[in-house]
């Protein structure tokens, strides 16, 4: 079998059910088939939805394990049976309408009837490295939207483990046995750049020194860590039963805002925070909410003394310039419709120092963590200059590391 990147395919159909729990979802891209995986219209050994197999943080590399690249994507489970391409997601909601190319990509690439556990990828203008802010761009409900982006940012999937093959059910075999059958499945790309659509397999090692130097260079390919797995682990579905290895970083942040809890109006929800550029503007870059919710309520009184009108606020939503990034230009998540992203404004005075794992742009990837209050500090001392940049790392060289 060989991956492709994509391109048109007569006969492909691409499968968009209404989801696996029953909501309705947009109008589909291209031809689709309006029936459930329960009545025949995928009939594989391992039925969707699967939850994905996890992994618990861990602060060190454990020894005597085979250790992978941690993909910064969206985690998907693919079902193909012949034609029939569905797309599970972290959730277990479908995502097959969102990247027509990947039920391209798997049906030119892998064997007709096969499950497969990976991660949903768009690499950089230069495809030299990931792309997350532009993998979230993909998730569009307009068809037509959906086709264009599928062109100018086609997505790639990176496979790393197999849970079935033609009749049979691969779940209970050993780690070891799964990549390995995988292994033959999945050839190297075609394209000029390696990433730029297709299905690919990611590396795997099980010497602790190689692990050790993918976790320092692999960062600056926009990737997120390392994944460890026990040899004879069996596929276990949303149980945390692999190990995660990812960066530790902190940074000192000013707290510009915050947003209410749900549990009522007198708790914070999470905390607003921002960096000063080199031309003085305060950037959005996250937020910190895991707090317990006496803790919650403990910050919100905490906060008052700071709260202040938009007129002089450096998020003042009037005042915003076109091309700058403050938390008014998505009131609405993309992922929740119903969700209010409005925040209260503070004077920015306070700064708190959080632990984060890497940035994604000007933005942290993932929400930060609370560590400590730092009265020490000026908020115009926090700038975007004290962070931690990786050096830079060629994609290709990743999937190419084993």
């Amino acid at each position: 079998m060989r991956s492709a990147v994509v391109g048109a395919r007569a006969g492909c159909r691409i499968r968009v059910p209404r989801s696996y729990h029953g909501e309705p979802t947009p109008a589909a891209v291209g031809p689709q088939r309006t029936r459930m995986p329960d009545d025949g219209a995928v009939q594989l050994p391992v039925m969707p939805p699967v939850a994905p197999m996890l992994a618990k943080a861990v602060d060190r590399i454990p020894p005597g394990q085979h250790y992978e690249p941690k993909w910064d994507g969206f985690r998907s489970v693919v079902f193909r049976d012949g034609d029939e391409v569905e797309i599970g997601s972290r959730k277990e909601r479908p995502m097959t309408r969102y990247f027509p190319e990947i039920v391209e990509a798997f049906t030119a690439a892998l064997p007709p009837r096969c499950v497969v556990d990976g991660e949903i990828v768009v690499a950089d203008a230069e495809g030299v490295g990931l792309d997350f802010e532009a993998l979230l761009q993909r998730v569009h409900p307009a068809a037509s939207r959906v086709r264009r982006l599928a062109a100018e940012t086609p997505a790639a999937f990176v496979a790393f483990d197999l849970l079935a093959l033609d009749d049979e059910d691969l779940t209970g075999r050993p780690y070891t046995e799964r990549r390995a059958r995988l292994a033959t499945l999945v050839e190297p790309p075609l394209g000029p750049h390696p990433i730029a659509g297709g299905v690919h397999l990611t590396p795997v090692t099980t010497d602790l020194d190689t692990a050790t130097e993918w976790f320092s260079q692999f960062e600056g390919a926009g990737l997120d860590g390392l994944i460890a797995k026990k040899g004879d682990l069996t596929y276990q579905p949303d149980k945390r039963v692999m190990s995660k290895i990812k960066h530790a970083r902190t940074a000192d942040c000013v707290v510009a805002g915050y947003r209410v809890h749900k549990s009522g109006p007198d708790a914070v929800g999470s905390l607003l925070l921002g960096l000063y550029a080199e031309d003085g503007t305060l950037a959005s870059v996250g937020v910190i909410g895991a707090f317990p919710l006496a803790r919650r309520k403990e910050l919100f009184a905490q906060m008052q003394e700071y709260v202040t009108s938009f007129d002089d606020h450096p998020w003042a939503w009037a005042k915003q310039e076109e091309g700058t990034r403050t938390p008014r230009e998505a009131e609405h998540s993309r992922w929740n419709a119903q969700k209010d992203l409005s925040f209260v404004p503070l004077r920015p005075e306070l700064v708190v120092e959080v632990r984060y794992d890497h940035m994604e742009g000007v933005r942290f990837r993932h929400t930060a963590q609370f560590a400590r209050w730092r009265p020490d500090r000026e908020p115009g001392s926090c700038t975007f200059a004290q962070l931690e940049r990786p050096v830079r790392f060629d994609l290709a060289d990743v999937l190419g590391a084993s």
